[in-house]
């Protein structure tokens, strides 16, 4: 995706952060004053094009958060998952699913998709952060880590059900901070949960 087309999707996100996913279907957007009509043209030639790219960036504006701050090279364990936290903190506004979830009831298939993409990028990164946390003492070395990470999976699953989490009462921030602390106290040796007590109190995770 080049630079271009990401400044397009972003664009478009925005829109759909305050309107709704109603405002950016593709009729909504040639209306819009304020985007291009031949970028549409030339990106998007047709509504199903058009979600796929937006789920896309989605994913890849999350995927870079782990990428750029070296999730599988040298930081510890538990300091690289505070990292990656505060980011989607930072980044929230394009990476709540809030708005794209619609998509799920509007585009099942496309959504399906995205999600279990989504999902296989988690699990492969959390495999990763167990090993390492196991290997330095900080995380137990009698848990599974297979089960763990499918148990991680699961939870960040059940964020997303905005019938028994509805987004007007929970932020998904929030409830990710909250699954992040979970997370760790249920696999962290006392040497990590004593290390994890005194990073929390630098950390400022957003609320």
């Amino acid at each position: 995706m080049n630079q271009e087309l990401k400044t397009l999707i972003s664009q478009i996100r925005s829109i759909a952060n305050v309107d709704g996913i109603e405002a950016i279907k593709l009729e909504e957007l040639y209306q819009n004053p304020n985007i291009s009509k031949d970028l549409l043209d030339q990106y998007f030639k047709d509504e199903l094009m058009l979600v796929e790219l937006i789920l896309e960036d989605e994913r890849d504006k999350f995927e870079e958060i782990f990428t750029v701050h070296d999730f599988d090279g040298y930081y510890d364990a538990i300091d690289i998952l505070f990292t990656v936290v505060k980011e989607m903190a930072t980044k929230f506004y394009h990476l709540s699913p809030s708005v794209t979830l619609k998509y799920k009831e509007l585009y099942p298939e496309i959504y399906k998709k995205h999600l279990d993409e989504r999902i296989n990028f988690i699990f492969g990164k959390i495999q990763i952060n167990l090993q390492k946390g196991v290997s330095k003492g900080m995380y137990r070395d009698d848990v599974s880590i297979e089960l763990v990470a499918r148990r991680y999976i699961s939870r960040l699953l059940d964020i997303h059900d905005i019938e028994n989490f509805p987004p007007e009462k929970f932020s998904f921030s929030t409830m990710f901070n909250q699954m992040f602390e979970s997370f760790v106290r249920s696999i962290a040796t006392e040497e990590g949960i004593a290390y994890f007590e005194e990073k929390k109190k630098t950390a400022k995770l957003k609320p």
